[in-house]
């Protein structure tokens, strides 16, 4: 398969970076990096020439251009040469909202693959940072249905996903995305007691067609971005 860069040269290394055209997963604690991973994940493709669209649903453009110039990722410039467009989900919302004043108000709760109708002519790549907020009071197969039909969609439309579950939806639907999504990966904070400090770790979780790292990889998140500290010694046939 075609693989994507990441732009975490470590993972790039182990699994030659992500399936393209296939939907990954990103789930993790409060403060664990997913929305940094995003944002690597953007910079590298637009490094690439690849189109990129990131939907943000809980942070405004603006802050997100900072976060990234703060670890070096000149997005601003993305921006003005067209790799690069910020999506906010209050634009989403207000047509949403809209629409629902006119028609059955649970016919538009989970609309996932609505928010692929704005995507621009010919996107390659896609993050979604995050889907939580799409998700309140959605039963199991409801959440699986929708979910399911995003994933199909973006593979339709050939678009290398990275979607980000915030920690309440991934405690609710974690088990039910992991079918779906052709890959996932875990950011976990945790106490070392070698060291007497936390730490910060990953787990990839499943890669399909990918050979992946068994144990959980040690990771920091420095002056550009995040960066794997402790090699795998082994790895598995996802």
């Amino acid at each position: 398969m075609n693989r994507i860069k990441t732009g975490i040269a470590e993972i790039d290394q182990m699994i030659g970076g992500f399936p393209a055209g296939r939907s990954i997963l990103i789930t993790g604690d409060a403060g664990s990096g997913k929305t940094i991973f995003g944002l690597q994940f953007a910079n590298q493709s637009c490094v690439d020439g690849l189109k990129t669209v990131y939907i943000s649903t809980e942070e405004n453009a603006s802050d997100l251009r900072l976060q990234g110039k703060s670890f070096g990722w000149d997005l601003e410039g993305f921006e003005k040469n067209g790799h690069l467009k910020f999506m906010e989900l209050l634009d989403f919302r207000a047509r949403e909202i809209e629409t629902a004043l006119s028609i059955d108000v649970d016919a538009l709760k989970g609309n996932f693959s609505g928010l692929l109708d704005d995507l621009p002519e010919n996107t390659q790549v896609l993050i979604i940072d995050s889907l939580g907020s799409h998700t309140a009071n959605l039963e199991a197969f409801e959440f699986r249905d929708r979910f399911d039909l995003l994933v199909y969609k973006l593979k339709f439309k050939n678009i290398t996903a990275l979607i980000i579950f915030d920690s309440p939806t991934s405690k609710d639907y974690n088990d039910i995305a992991l079918f779906s999504a052709h890959g996932a990966i875990r950011l976990l904070k945790r106490e070392n007691p070698y060291v007497g400090r936390r730490e910060r770790a990953m787990d990839i979780i499943k890669m399909r067609n990918t050979r992946t790292p068994v144990q959980l990889l040690t990771y920091e998140i420095n002056s550009d971005g995040i960066r794997i500290s402790m090699s795998p010694e082994s790895s598995e046939d996802a």
